[in-house]
Parts: structure tokens; sequence; C-alpha cells
């Protein structure tokens, strides 16, 4: 399976809050949507903003998958993913909390459980197995910045394409693009630049590999 990262990050590298992103941002995040089988995203990015995952023009494709990822299972009923009832969202969470959150959740999700990691959280690859089997070929995280690294570390990602915006946030406690606990390489993880674009909106779109040796 393709799996690519792809996000927005002001100068020093920071990924929220949501939407500060250009028009030109936003029509290539739709247009790599229609290019990609399905999306995953953070339930703490859904908690912090309101992402329906629509493709061009607003398009919602009821076949490309949208699916979430929790190990807290505190997912706000309230968001637009949840309003469709033809094009419900798949949520991967912990199986002991499974009959739980489809008990909260009702018919507005698909709610898939897995065992869990020794940290207690869903593993990415339980994830990537149940999408092959429903015939994603290509996946695209969305963020945030606790899954984009957890999805490094695990060494399932090709690629990750970053727009990098003339814009400084400067806020210490602001998500970056990858947040976690450890080194990602020996201290870094090395990329290789593959594309890049300067927009007129000062906006500078960046396509990096990860080299197979990088990856576990």
């Amino acid at each position: 399976m393709q799996v690519s990262i792809i996000c927005i990050a002001t100068l020093d590298g920071r990924i929220a809050p949501a939407g500060f992103g250009s028009r030109e941002d936003r029509r290539f995040l739709e247009q790599m949507r229609a290019e990609t089988d399905a999306s995953l995203l953070g339930a703490g990015s859904l908690r912090e903003s309101d992402p329906e995952m629509r493709g061009p023009d607003g398009i919602l494709d009821p076949a490309r998958l949208r699916c979430l990822i929790t190990s807290s299972t505190a997912l706000p009923r309230t968001r637009k993913i949840f309003s469709d009832p033809d094009c419900r969202p798949l949520v991967f969470c912990p199986g002991q909390r499974m009959s739980a959150l489809r008990e909260s959740m009702g018919e507005t999700a698909e709610i898939i459980g897995t065992d869990v990691d020794s940290r207690g959280m869903v593993p990415l690859e339980a994830v990537l197995e149940e999408l092959a089997g429903r015939g994603v070929k290509r996946l695209l995280i969305e963020g945030g910045g606790r899954l984009n690294h957890e999805a490094l570390r695990a060494g399932i990602v090709d690629e990750l394409l970053l727009t990098l915006a003339p814009k400084i946030s400067g806020r210490v406690d602001t998500a970056c693009l990858a947040d976690g606990p450890d080194h990602l390489g020996a201290p870094m993880l090395e990329l290789m630049l593959a594309q890049w674009r300067a927009a007129p909106t000062g906006e500078l779109f960046l396509r990096y590999r990860i080299p197979r040796k990088n990856r576990s």
C-alpha cells in the first residue's frame, strides 16, 4: 500500500490551528484525496477542527473511505463527518472499547476494534491490514502530529507532502508536524526531496520520499 502524509506547516513547524493555508493549498489537498482511496485522521485533530475530507468541488465520494483512529474513544459526535448516513466513516479503536463506542456512536460510524500494542494504542499495521482487505491501495494520512509521528516511527510512510506556509506561529504548545516522545532516527529521519513548487501565495509545495533504509 502506498502511504502518504499530507500537511501544511508554518516556518517554525506548527500545523495548528487548522485553516491557515491558502485556497491553492486547499485545492491540492482535495486533489490528493481524489487520487487516493482513503484518508486517515487522528481523533485529536477531529476534536480540534471539523473536517469532512471532501474532494474537488466539495464532492464526497461514497466509494472513498474516511477513517479515524482513536485510543481514548473520545469522539465528538456533533462533527460533520458523522452526518452523512450514506458515507459513514470507519473508526479504529481498541477492541475492549469497541462495544461502548458502538453504543455511543450508533449508526453514525462503522466501529472497528483491534488489539492494542504495549502502550495501549491501536497499531497502524492493523489499520493498514484492514484497509488493504477493503481494496485500499493508496492511503492519505491527514494528521495530526501524533499520528504523523506514529506512522513515521512504524516505517509505513512512503512520502511526505508538505506545504510550507510563509507564516510563523511562535507558540510553544502548538502541535507540530510530528509530535512524539522519541527520535525518529539516529537522531533524525532523513528524507529525500523529490519535487518542489513555489506558489504565488508564497507557499512552497514539497514532496519528500522516505528512503527504504530508514523504514522498519
